[in-house]
């Protein structure tokens, strides 16, 4: 008792004895139901806190190199210096711990970290909702709801934030040297820019690997409406992470588009979206004339041949040249573009003759970004994009339809740069 009373470790620091597992289980047991044992005021909750009291307390043995109370800590340079009360909250509600420190301040604790305020637990619970596309006030009333948290708007915020390095890391990581077929399409998100909510375009590539895998090269917020310039600045960030070689791209009817790719991949085929195509040609053909105008225009993309498809659309301008100009001549100017598709076998037809496939991609992302009028800057933007990808590319197990048939076709047309 001497020794105690002299010690520099005093017992003000009041330490509980090791946990006991048997009289855990004996408490955990005493519970009358699973409700009982589970509620945010329930026994686990209890036993909780002074576990993670004992953790600390083993974690500051192992930095002090020795045991409370023994011999050589005495004039060791550091010891026990009492403790904090930290409030942490978790998926069992708020528990109030109380935290050992060093004399010297050097003590770093693993299973509470300084300055956190919310358990692992309940911060991936944090996350795996906001990926979902909940917002913050939603989420603070499902935790409540659900486990009696009371989590601040600013901690979901500070949670969400330690994805960010993820979306960095993400955004700027090396690509393969070559795709075979890359999609490229734009999403609009109202953004808050230079304090106006803003319509703005965030430009989206999907590659297809060698492997027929399905990958997201990258989000990219622009500062505005949709352009072929931005997308030239896209071409570039993928070419400067490593990509060399890009054999088909299907894209959408963007003035310039052809033209930005050409700048970055020259050797790249460009497929003009048949599908975009046709919305944009029906928007001047009169409601009546809806039906023939659209079976003219099946004749066309539906052809067996490339040399049967010019011929169906000389039949499309001799039928409906003079009532819809505007809608004939937007084929005829981007005709090679459109009929890009016609040089390769059904299955690559099917897979690059529309965007479809992104579009897709797309439907999830909006899923995610609907519940959000506005975001308040890009980096929030790019925050959710980030954590929705990453949920709807953890679905993607199965290579393209058809994979195979499809790279031995593009292993033909395509022998000398497959291997790159």
């Amino acid at each position: 008792m001497t020794e105690q009373k002299t010690d520099p470790e005093s017992q003000a620091d009041n330490p509980r004895q090791k946990p006991d597992v048997e009289a855990i289980v004996e408490e955990l047991l005493k519970a009358e139901n699973l409700d009982e044992l589970l509620a945010p005021e329930g026994v686990l909750k209890q036993v909780l806190g002074q576990t993670l009291e004992q953790m600390l307390q083993g974690e500051l043995t192992e930095h002090l190199g020795y045991e409370r109370y023994e011999a050589k800590g005495r004039n060791s340079g550091n010891n026990r210096n009492g403790t904090y009360p930290r409030t942490l909250q978790t998926s069992n509600g708020e528990i109030s711990i109380e935290v050992p420190r060093d004399r010297n301040g050097e003590f770093e604790p693993r299973a509470v970290r300084k300055y956190e305020t919310a358990s692992n637990e309940l911060e991936d619970k944090v996350i795996a909702m906001y990926a979902k596309g909940m917002t913050v006030r939603d989420i603070q009333a499902m935790l409540y709801d659900l486990y009696g948290a009371n989590v601040s708007a600013s901690m979901v915020s500070t949670i969400t934030d330690k994805v960010w390095p993820l979306v960095e890391e993400w955004q700027n990581r090396p690509l393969e040297t070559v795709y075979p077929v890359v999609f490229m399409d734009a999403i609009h998100l109202k953004i808050r820019q230079d304090h106006q909510v803003q319509n703005v375009a965030v430009y989206v590539v999907m590659g297809i690997t060698r492997e027929g895998k399905r990958e997201i090269l990258g989000h990219w917020i622009g500062d505005g409406a949709e352009g072929a310039q931005f997308w030239l600045a896209v071409l570039n960030d993928i070419k400067a992470r490593g990509t060399q070689d890009i054999f088909i791209a299907s894209v959408d009817g963007l003035t310039g588009f052809a033209d930005a790719i050409e700048t970055v991949f020259p050797q790249t085929r460009v497929q003009r979206c048949i599908i975009h195509q046709i919305r944009s040609s029906l928007k001047y053909v009169g409601h009546n004339d809806r039906k023939a105008f659209v079976k003219a225009l099946k004749a066309i993309y539906q052809a067996a041949t490339r040399e049967a498809a010019q011929a169906a659309l000389l039949k499309l301008a001799e039928a409906w040249g003079k009532r819809y100009p505007v809608s004939v001549r937007s084929w005829q100017d981007h005709w090679e573009e459109l009929a890009t598709f016609f040089d390769f076998g059904p299955e690559i037809r099917r897979l690059i003759y529309t965007t479809n496939g992104i579009e897709a991609y797309h439907r999830q992302l909006r899923k995610v970004t609907k519940n959000r009028g506005a975001f308040p800057t890009p980096e929030a933007a790019r925050k959710l994009l980030y954590l929705a990808h990453r949920d709807i590319a953890a679905k993607w197990s199965q290579s393209v339809f058809r994979w195979t048939a499809i790279l031995n076709e593009l292993a033909i047309h395509f022998e000398d740069r497959l291997a790159l």
